[in-house]
């Protein structure tokens, strides 16, 4: 059987711009989506990744690597599946002083706890420290952030996301307690709902999040939707909160 030519990689150089993501890696290749290594991994950088529909993952000893996988999982926030047990759930958690969703308390923190996080069928993390602190400096510029739980004064779930201006790009979480990461996720669709933000990017398929409510769409219809959403104003993410009649106002099966 002759072996499979893979078509040839880019490596960029600092400056240099990314592709076009349409240059992709396609289906018939070992890695569908790969777009383009290089060693440069700052703020802007992701700037210019994520307002094209690509971002980096790569792992320990590799170089930085680019993707834009077609199709592409989202999450749109009207489809959001707040299932009666999420609800019974948070309704629990509220009556409780101590509990707190809120945004931007701790990016750091949660970033590094999610770099902890025990991931199936994974050794070791994707959030490697150059990632952590790239995103770090993304956060400092107002384009990186988290949307968290608190349990007395203690960080016990969240995530943390990109946003370039409506255009919402969720990355990784993180729970220590029953339902914490999807209580991170219902803030977040909470305060998406409450601007007008039309779907959450989830990057690539997974079953946990196809029960949430996420599906594949083109990377055509990604990008057209992500042009336009990054045109409104940027969200003061740190002092959103929940919104519990948004998410009741969701026609959500149970």
């Amino acid at each position: 059987m002759p072996q499979r030519s893979e078509p040839e990689l880019p490596w960029i150089q600092e400056g240099e711009p990314l592709p076009p993501a349409s240059q992709a890696w396609g289906h018939d290749s070992s890695a569908p989506g790969l777009l383009a290594a290089g060693q440069d991994l700052t703020a802007g950088r992701l700037i210019e990744a994520y307002g094209q529909g690509i971002f980096p993952w790569f792992s320990p000893g590799q170089p930085v690597l680019w993707w834009s996988p077609d199709p592409r999982m989202v999450l749109p926030v009207q489809q959001f599946r707040f299932h009666r047990s999420l609800r019974q759930s948070l309704k629990r958690h509220l009556i409780n002083p101590g509990f707190e969703l809120c945004f931007d308390r701790d990016f750091a923190q949660v970033m590094q706890r999610c770099a902890q996080a025990p991931r199936r069928g994974q050794n070791g993390t994707w959030i490697v420290p150059e990632m952590i602190a790239a995103y770090k400096s993304l956060h400092r510029l107002g384009h990186a952030h988290s949307a968290e739980v608190w349990v007395d004064g203690q960080l016990v779930a969240g995530l943390y996301f990109v946003a370039l201006g409506h255009a919402v790009f969720g990355e990784s979480m993180f729970t220590t307690i029953t339902d914490g990461s999807k209580l991170a996720l219902a803030a977040l669709v909470s305060a998406c709902l409450q601007h007008g933000v039309p779907l959450i990017d989830c990057q690539q398929n997974t079953r946990h999040l196809a029960s949430m409510g996420a599906h594949e769409i083109t990377r055509a219809a990604f990008v057209q939707n992500l042009q336009a959403q990054r045109q409104h104003s940027d969200i003061d993410w740190a002092h959103q909160s929940l919104y519990w009649d948004a998410l009741m106002a969701l026609d959500t099966p149970d």
